[in-house]
Parts: structure tokens; C-alpha cells; sequence
């Protein structure tokens, strides 16, 4: 167990944002499970196939802020506990990173991490998720590069990705991915 990284993420984390959103944009709200023992990893999924928008990309649990959340926060939670069945009582929210901007969807998507003690039991919504896996931080690390991808529109997507025994991590999760190993530097050896 890493006893100082709870506090440092604490300290570095935003514990109640305001994202400012840009005309025509969307707000959506994601979990960062983030398991402390035996050593800190991530809980990511991969999209079905189904999904009308980023189908079968690797992601955070999450998705659009609705009337009946009273925050973003909550938002987080009750997506992660509807796509897979994560109890939002055995999550501790220690606060955002920053906002990532999804291009190509016009969404502002406002990332939580939240840390649970162990690997929790779940249950997939596989209308939604067709996987669920776990890969530490220290991995993340080591697999981490600089990416460039052309865009549907014809230009280039440049940003942060990560081969996780061949399922690639990139876009927003990426970007989300990079920002908490920034947060977390020191923290972990």
C-alpha cells in the first residue's frame, strides 16, 4: 500500500471544480476507480461495441450529467454504479483533474477520482461496457508516449496513449490517464 498517495491527491486535487463550458458544449462527468492495494491501479473499460459515440473505446465509467444529479460528483457515481455496478459507498472521491474537452462529440468531460481499497467485486451493464480490466499505475507509466492520429475531420489528434497488452488507451482517457500519473508524481515510487 502507498499510505502517502490518498493525502497527496487530496492536496493536488481539485475538490470542487467549475468547469467552464464553451457555447454548444456538454457536460459529463467520469470516475477514476483508483484501487490502492496491493499496489495503485486503474479500473478502465472498454465501450460496446453498440454505443452510438466512442464505440469500443477504452474509457473511465461515466457519461452525461442528468436533471437528477445534484453535481458532477454525483453524476460520476451513479454512471460508474450503472455501467459497472461499482457501490458508490465503497468510493472515496478525493477530487477532479482537469476538464477534457471531447472534439469530436462537443463534450466537457470533468474526471473524479475516487479510491476504493481494494479491487471491488462488479457487475457489467453490457448494453454499455464489453470490458472491464485493471492495469497499475506503474505499468501506465512505463507504456506511456506521445501520439499522433489523424482525425475524421483530416487534421490531428496529438496527445497521450498507452498499450495495455494490446488495448490502446488514448483520446480523453488518455489525457485523463496522463494528468492523474502527473497528479500522483511522488507519491508512487
Amino acid at each position: 500500500m502507498y499510505p502517502d498517495l490518498p493525502a497527496h491527491l487530496r492536496s493536488v486535487l481539485d475538490p470542487a471544480p467549475h468547469p467552464d463550458l464553451a457555447p454548444g458544449d456538454r457536460l459529463a462527468a467520469v470516475l477514476v476507480p483508483l484501487v490502492l492495494a496491493p499496489e495503485p491501479s486503474l479500473v478502465l473499460t472498454v465501450r460496446s461495441e453498440e454505443l452510438p459515440r466512442h464505440a469500443g473505446e477504452v474509457s473511465f465509467p461515466g457519461g452525461m450529467a442528468e436533471p437528477q444529479d445534484r453535481d458532477l460528483r454525483a453524476t460520476a457515481l451513479r454512471e460508474a454504479q450503472e455501467e459497472i455496478g461499482l457501490d458508490p459507498a465503497a468510493v472515496e472521491v478525493v477530487g477532479a483533474l482537469p476538464a477534457v474537452h471531447t472534439f469530436v462529440s462537443g463534450i466537457l468531460v470533468v474526471p473524479f477520482v475516487g479510491l476504493l481499497d481494494r479491487e471491488p467485486a462488479l457487475t457489467v451493464d453490457p448494453g454499455e461496457i464489453a470490458e472491464v480490466f485493471t492495469v497499475s499505475l506503474a505499468r501506465c507509466r512505463s507504456v506511456e508516449r506521445r501520439t499522433e492520429r489523424g482525425r475524421p475531420d483530416g487534421g490531428t489528434w496529438t496527445g497521450w496513449s498507452y498499450d495495455v497488452d494490446g488495448i490502446i488507451v488514448w483520446g480523453a482517457t488518455g489525457r485523463t490517464l496522463h494528468d492523474l500519473l502527473l497528479a500522483a508524481e511522488g507519491a508512487i515510487p
